[in-house]
């Protein structure tokens, strides 16, 4: 078994254990080390954003002080949700490697192919849900955001 694969089990292990969620653990490594741990801790934080990979990259960036994960890699129990799958985008690691499918996920009772059907409608066909308002109001504000000099883009 892979040795970052199994330090993923781990943490998933240790949070169905502590009653935090789902069976859902994972951790960040780069050059040959994990710089960050995390398992599912939507139960036990209340917080629907607080999953194993989530935790993983916070803890990542937390200790290397940058929100850049580039040259990093991710390991984890499960296939990531859509709102993981982001973050590890907008993280910039490398390559996600990972256990258990979308699939497997849906066969414990974990909703993501759900979410990934949704984001696969264009917003034009979720009106009913995503609604524009104060446009202008939003936009003099990215324009004010724009014109601030050597900011960073992220």
């Amino acid at each position: 078994m892979n040795e970052f694969m199994r330090a993923a089990i781990e943490e998933a292990e240790q949070g169905i254990a502590q009653g935090h969620g789902g069976p859902f653990g994972a951790v960040v490594v780069k050059d040959g080390k994990i710089i960050g741990r995390g398992h599912n801790r939507v139960v036990a934080n209340n917080d629907p954003t607080c999953h194993g990979e989530i935790s993983a990259i916070r803890d990542a960036c937390s200790k290397l002080n940058s929100f850049d994960l580039s040259g990093a890699d991710i390991y984890t129990t499960g296939e990531p949700c859509p709102m993981c799958l982001g973050a590890i985008l907008w993280a910039n690691v490398n390559k996600i490697y990972f256990g258990c499918t979308i699939a497997e996920n849906d066969m414990i009772g974990f909703r993501d192919d759900v979410f990934y059907k949704q984001l696969s409608i264009s917003t034009e066909k979720m009106k009913d849900r995503i609604v524009q308002i104060d446009h202008n109001e939003c936009l003099a504000l990215f324009k004010k955001y724009a014109a601030i000099k050597n900011k960073t883009m992220y």
